[in-house]
């Protein structure tokens, strides 16, 4: 080959892998969603923190430094952007507990002390900035479980007690006594993540035996009945699959849920969030997180807006807190 040649061969393949990177420039250009930094957490940074929502505030409570297993319970006011210190969560400190928020009292229980698989359970009251014992969680100790309240009915279920599970419980605030609910036909899991959406509950994600879980679940409180919904795998064996271009299967990431849509965010190793519309069945990757890519994060929504926050990358953990604008185009000059 002359250099003649060589020379417009070499042009005509930099060309192509040049045009090759624009072109994925531009698709990450052409998704939504702007991510803000917030006021950083106040309390020690830390991984497999949980979370419930009351009013105006956002709880989180215990979690993991890698060295020690924490029971303090912050407050984040969604409107000042600000954190305030409450009483320490009564139980012993423990990593990957279970919460819920249920007729203006939070709950926690569940988890992982560094020794025990938990099932204790406790109440607390943000009028009088206390935490009162509850009855214990009628399952197995467990953690890495799914904590969620609608339709004005609470539960916790699957994790893992040695065994992954799927079994879920109800609780009665007013009998304060936990019930077996029937009917869960997805795969056992720990570390799924749960949105709610119009008094429905979502439930997707985690892992079993090694395996991420491809199955998603619609829960109805008002029948007590699960339906399955279309998978979140990535099909590329099927040119016409809705799920071709997926890539939602994942372990201990985080949810929330704001104008109608779902959102899950993070997990393992990643750092895209995918949002969910109920009345199509389809998913839609918004930009990626902003900041580090983590695990065991917090996400949650107060006052119709998504946050998420805190978790982990290997051995260094974040005190970090973004919010989430679905409908705006990503901003790099605002944080």
């Amino acid at each position: 080959m002359n250099n003649l040649k060589k020379g417009i061969l070499f042009a005509t393949l930099f060309s192509s892998l040049f045009f090759i990177g624009c072109s994925n420039d531009d698709d990450d250009d052409d998704l939504i969603g702007n991510w803000v930094k917030k006021s950083a957490f106040d309390g020690p940074a830390r991984s497999s923190a949980t979370s419930f929502i009351i009013g105006d505030y956002a709880y989180i409570a215990t979690g993991y430094t890698g060295d020690e297993y924490l029971k303090d319970l912050w407050a984040y006011n969604s409107t000042g952007d600000y954190w305030e210190q409450k009483a320490d969560f009564a139980g012993v400190g423990r990593s990957s507990a279970s919460s819920f928020a249920l007729n203006e009292k939070g709950y926690v229980g569940l988890g992982y002390d560094g020794t025990n698989k938990l099932k204790d359970f406790y109440q607390y009251d943000p009028t009088t900035n206390s935490w009162t014992q509850k009855t214990d969680f009628a399952g197995t100790g467990r953690y890495g479980a799914v904590g969620f309240q609608v339709g004005g009915k609470a539960y916790f279920g699957t994790g893992y007690d040695g065994n992954y599970l799927k079994d879920f419980y109800q609780y009665n605030d007013q009998t304060n006594t936990w019930s077996i609910v029937n009917g869960f036909s997805g795969n056992k899991r720990r570390n799924a993540t749960v949105f709610i959406i119009a008094d429905k509950a979502y439930l997707g994600t985690g892992i079993n035996n090694a395996v991420y879980q491809e199955d998603f679940w619609e829960f109805d409180p008002a029948t007590d009945v699960w339906t399955k919904k279309r998978d979140i795998d990535k099909d590329e064996d099927d040119d016409d699959s809705y799920n071709d271009d997926y890539a939602i299967v994942r372990s201990n990431a985080s949810s929330f849920a704001m104008n109608g849509l779902g959102y899950i965010v993070g997990g393992e190793s990643v750092r895209t969030i995918w949002e969910y519309n109920p009345s199509t069945d389809l998913w839609v990757e918004r930009t990626a997180m902003e900041g580090a890519s983590r695990t065991d994060a917090v996400g949650f929504a107060v006052n119709n807006r998504g946050f998420y926050m805190l978790g982990r990358t290997g051995s260094s953990y974040f005190d970090d807190a973004w919010e989430f604008k679905p409908t705006e185009e990503q901003n790099d000059d605002d944080n």
